[in-house]
């Protein structure tokens, strides 16, 4: 077992993340600001547990997403993430608390550089975490093992571009370079919005997969209120900024309490009856 193995199967079980009255306000061009985009957002995520975020486009899903991942600081508030609190970080220390944090995107082939091939693509995390850095036949074995993970056949793929695959294909190579350094969290930022149904299916059946194999948690971003049924074990309601209800998944859907949660529940009945 290499060190970098031993220091992830020595990481613990207690709360990955906990997030506390988290707001965010984007000004407007014109130097005037808008709403709040997020009005003191709070929630836990445990260790292999995932949870859906549910809510219509514009309700500040993906900031979440993207503030977790450090890609965007929020106004106030605090994130707490393996213990650390994240936003009085700097720098490299902030980057070292942030390396099993994840995030895979909605669009695949935006997120995929198209002048690196799929090994370059999905070893690059290895290669900004300096994993296996003098021994680069190590790292390709890495790569195999991960494109394998996700049903990629290595020797298919290892020497193609973006452009060559589907979108299914490039949402699977998203997939293997999250999981390639062994992640404790991943926030899936509408993995599935791109897909065609049945193709949505069985990406999440594949991330449900790695989830038991590995122990990883998820952040499931969605509008789709029925992918969660299925695949999450609690449920964020979020409407304008807010959380406004939370609880099991099926505890949300079949007895939903918040009139926002009502709507989106029939509002997704009236759809399964076309």
């Amino acid at each position: 077992m290499s060190e970098f193995d031993r220091q992830q199967s020595e990481l613990g079980d207690t709360d990955l993340l906990q997030v506390r009255n988290v707001d965010k306000t984007y000004p407007s061009g014109a130097g005037s600001v808008k709403g709040k985009v997020l009005n003191g957002i709070s929630f836990d995520i445990r260790s292999n547990e995932t949870v859906g975020l549910v809510g219509v486009s514009g309700a500040g899903k993906s900031t979440v997403g993207r503030i977790l991942a450090g890609l965007e600081q929020p106004d106030g508030g605090s994130i707490r993430f393996e213990g650390h609190d994240v936003l009085a970080l700097k720098g490299r220390q902030k980057k070292l608390a942030l390396m099993p944090l994840q995030m895979i995107f909605q669009d695949p082939y935006e997120s995929l550089s198209p002048r690196m091939t799929i090994e370059q693509l999905v070893s690059e995390p290895l290669v900004i975490q300096k994993v296996d850095g003098k021994d680069k036949q190590a790292r390709r074995e890495r790569v195999r093992e991960a494109l394998a993970e996700v049903s990629l056949s290595p020797d298919k793929y290892m020497s193609r571009y973006p452009h060559e695959l589907s979108g299914g294909e490039r949402q699977r190579v998203g997939l293997a370079r999250a999981f390639i350094c062994r992640p404790r969290l991943i926030v899936a930022d509408e993995p599935t919005s791109m897909l065609d149904p049945s193709l949505r299916l069985e990406l999440l059946e594949l991330m449900n997969g790695l989830r038991r194999r590995h122990g990883t948690s998820y952040l499931f971003i969605t509008h789709d209120i029925a992918l969660t049924r299925h695949f999450c074990d609690r449920m964020l309601v979020l409407d304008q900024g807010s959380i406004v209800e939370s609880g099991s998944t099926e505890q949300v859907i079949d007895r939903p309490e918040h009139p926002f949660t009502q709507r989106l529940i029939q509002a997704l009945l009236e759809l399964n009856r076309f």
